[in-house]
């Protein structure tokens, strides 16, 4: 049977299903929603469009999503994270519609997302939020058949909130990013551990002993910070925040504008979901030989137009490094064209721990099909009960036992009569 997509090259797909098999080891707890979805079928009938960096991890949740009945088709949210052995072996080892190529150009990029929304699908899954972007500008017609929506990344969110206030959102969304078994482990430990990774595969730097300027302190960037503090470097927080700047300096990290840490910093890592993080103002102070790095999920919180502006000239020296000549001693460099430097330049989050993130993104897959008739056009959290359903599995599978409360601790916990 021919299965549409659009790939690089289909000889890949073998390598790809090596990879997609070795990482579904990692993911026990997707596994056996996997297992159980095979036997009950939630999904039957309901086609779904997702719109995900395509890598080994976010096959295992697709091959998940069809084992449970559901027609998915796939593109890429990012022009830079596709793997493409893993999009090959979507298409021709699983049948599964996959419309991605790394390096794609613009016109590519939301020609796959169109491709995916030719479905017709009732359920939308983001990262980001371009299929619900499109969907809300150019596709209309489409938003009465769909059922609702789910979002990976704190950045759509963020887009998803901005249009429920302003009464344009078109169906009910969940917010994946928001489950605790998501933002407290993936944005955390899965970001801080790839975006290091992606940092020293681009350059082969050593972090011992030199500055590193974390700019954001969410999860995410308390994930990046711990992990370079915990390689030897000397770490800078900048925040906007002032109850995330004083749990950063209660941390141990010293805590600076970013006017000031730009003078300091040898490598940058902006990770705030926010437009122009480092600019003009702050590339004028830098030292000679500083890199930056993004690990937020849209290009644009490194202001490359500023940049280029100030340079008098730019080379590859490596790739996924771009040196931009400020003046004759002064060189700044920039990783991934400001792209998510975990998936442009290394392999994003370990699977061990997108196992948590996608176990969500299934769960709440089935949930939106149950509650369909009941759910209005705004954002929601994360069941409590699919979240500490995750949780448990995942302990269940690392081999962890927990304690339970006992009835008199129950009893204890639900009362307002007992006292000191």
């Amino acid at each position: 049977m021919s299965v549409e997509g659009d790939v690089r090259d289909p000889q890949l797909a073998d390598e790809g299903k090596r990879r997609i098999e070795w990482a579904d080891k990692q993911m026990p707890v997707l596994t056996r929603i996997r297992e159980r979805f095979e036997k009950e079928r939630p999904l039957d009938g309901v086609t779904i469009a997702a719109c995900l960096h395509v890598t080994t991890e976010t096959a295992n949740l697709m091959r998940t999503l069809q084992a449970g009945g559901a027609d998915v088709a796939l593109c890429a949210s990012n022009p830079l994270s596709t793997q493409d052995a893993t999009a090959a072996a979507l298409v021709h080892e699983y049948s599964i519609p996959t419309y991605a190529i790394r390096g794609v150009d613009d016109p590519g990029y939301y020609g796959h997302i169109k491709a995916v929304l030719d479905r017709r699908p009732k359920i939308t899954m983001d990262d980001g939020g371009d299929l619900v972007t499109m969907l809300h500008q150019q596709r209309q017609d489409q938003l009465g058949e769909i059922i609702g929506g789910t979002e990976e990344t704190t950045t759509g969110v963020i887009r998803l909130r901005s249009m429920e206030s302003n009464g344009v959102l078109g169906y009910p969304v969940v917010a994946i990013n928001n489950a605790d078994t998501k933002h407290l482990f993936d944005n955390r430990y899965g970001t801080g551990q790839s975006a290091v990774d992606g940092i020293i595969r681009a350059t082969n730097v050593l972090l011992a002993g030199r500055t590193v300027v974390v700019c954001g302190y969410g999860m995410c960037g308390r994930g990046v910070a711990s992990r370079a503090k915990g390689m030897g470097a000397d770490v800078v927080v900048t925040e906007v925040d002032p109850t995330r700047a004083l749990e950063a300096a209660m941390d141990g990290f010293r805590v600076l504008p970013g006017s000031d840490a730009a003078r300091q910093g040898d490598v940058f890592v902006t990770v705030t979901g926010n437009k122009h993080v480092l600019r003009e103002e702050h590339f004028e102070n830098m030292k000679d030989g500083a890199i930056l790095a993004n690990a937020g999920h849209f290009d644009i919180e490194i202001d490359l137009v500023g940049l280029r502006n100030l340079a008098t000239g730019s080379r590859e020296v490596r790739p996924e490094v771009v040196e931009y000549q400020l003046d004759a001693d002064r060189r700044i460099y920039v990783l991934s064209d400001g792209r998510l430097v975990n998936l442009a330049a290394a392999e994003g989050h370990p699977a061990s721990v997108m196992d948590m993130s996608f176990a969500n993104q299934a769960l709440v897959c089935e949930w939106l099909v149950a509650n369909a008739a009941s759910l209005e056009r705004k954002v929601y959290d994360v069941p409590v009960a699919i979240d500490k359903d995750v949780a448990r599995l995942k302990l269940e599978t690392m081999g962890v036992r927990i304690d339970e409360l006992t009835q008199t601790q129950k009893d204890y916990l639900e009362s307002w009569q007992e006292g000191t």
